[in-house]
């Protein structure tokens, strides 16, 4: 007879972290691993990474989920390995292998080919994929044996980076570092740079070095979450902030704060700018987001009262928060 599950008692948490996803893992498995191990009540995460792939992945817990579109747009780096010669039914090492040829490519060659997969690109987005087509992710067709139309996807790959190579032997392989802008899948890429060298290919590896500003230097293992306590799991959570970096900052007075977190466009001497991070000012916390159009402050995304009360309360600096502010 199994024994009975123990239950989570559920609390609030707010930040960001920054893990490092192991492989095998889907990023949502990843992500309730971790909701788990923190008793976490509301999590997210900002964009999902392959199961085959490993590397940063920034969770969102409480507020920070409110802000986790913010960061689709950011762009990415990879680190990639091509197997040369042998194509897969779905582009990556888990599938079956369709079609082998001939590595008859020189390293001139190779050179010359990356150099065309530089800049802006067109990518017809891969059928082993979660986009979605009349309703229906495009691995639910795939695992049918359907094939579908995809839309042609316009991307830009900002650096494409030869790491090593080699041609020749039983396994011929190119080790790439891709930077990359939102939406491009590597797989894709991989492929298609096989192709152009006349012996097709797929991806055998896939690891994400960064995402935006975070790099995997900065990330923890489930593994190492699992071994902390619970005040050091707290503590790898990084501030909600950390998702708005290039946002400009306007502090507002508890009265004008309180005023903003009610949804009132404040006015004052600022320019005009699209992303505001706007911070109360005693104590210094994060309010929300706005944006300033002719010296107004137009409320954004916002935190709620309750949110910002727990976050100042789980503070090292244990100020209450002033009651005109909330």
């Amino acid at each position: 007879m199994n024994a009975p599950r123990t239950r989570v008692q559920r609390r609030p948490v707010h930040g960001v972290l920054l893990l490092d996803k192991p492989l095998g893992l889907s990023s949502n498995q990843a992500l309730q691993k971790a909701k788990w191990l923190l008793r976490a009540e509301k999590a997210g995460h900002t964009g999902t990474l392959d199961p085959l792939a490993s590397g940063v992945l920034p969770l969102c817990f409480g507020a920070a989920t409110k802000f986790s579109q913010q960061h689709l747009d950011a762009d990415k780096t990879y680190e990639t390995s091509v197997r040369l010669g042998l194509k897969t039914l779905t582009g990556d090492a888990e599938g079956e292998v369709i079609q082998t040829r001939e590595v008859s490519c020189t390293a001139g060659m190779v050179v010359e080919t990356l150099d065309r997969f530089m800049g802006p690109i067109s990518q017809i987005p891969p059928m082993h994929s979660a986009l979605k087509k009349d309703g229906k992710a495009l691995y639910e067709y795939a695992r049918k044996g359907e094939t579908v139309e995809r839309e042609a996807r316009n991307v830009v790959i900002h650096d494409l980076d030869l790491m090593d190579m080699q041609l020749q032997g039983d396994a011929p392989f190119l080790r790439l570092r891709v930077r990359c802008s939102k939406g491009t899948y590597i797989r894709t890429l991989g492929e298609d740079i096989a192709e152009a060298l006349g012996c097709g290919g797929h991806l055998s590896a896939l690891r994400r070095l960064e995402t935006g500003p975070f790099e995997a230097s900065q990330c923890v293992t489930l593994q190492e979450l699992e071994h902390m306590d619970e005040t050091k799991r707290l503590d790898a959570l990084k501030p909600v902030d950390v998702l708005l970096p290039d946002y400009a900052e306007v502090s507002l007075d508890n009265e004008n704060a309180g005023r903003f977190l009610s949804g009132v466009r404040r006015r004052g001497p600022w320019v005009d700018c699209d992303h505001v991070a706007v911070y109360g000012e005693h104590p210094r916390t994060l309010l929300g987001t706005a944006h300033v159009h002719g010296g107004e402050l137009i409320p954004g995304r916002l935190l709620s009262p309750i949110e910002i009360q727990q976050i100042l309360e789980s503070s090292p600096v244990n100020e209450p928060l002033l009651a005109e502010q909330v």
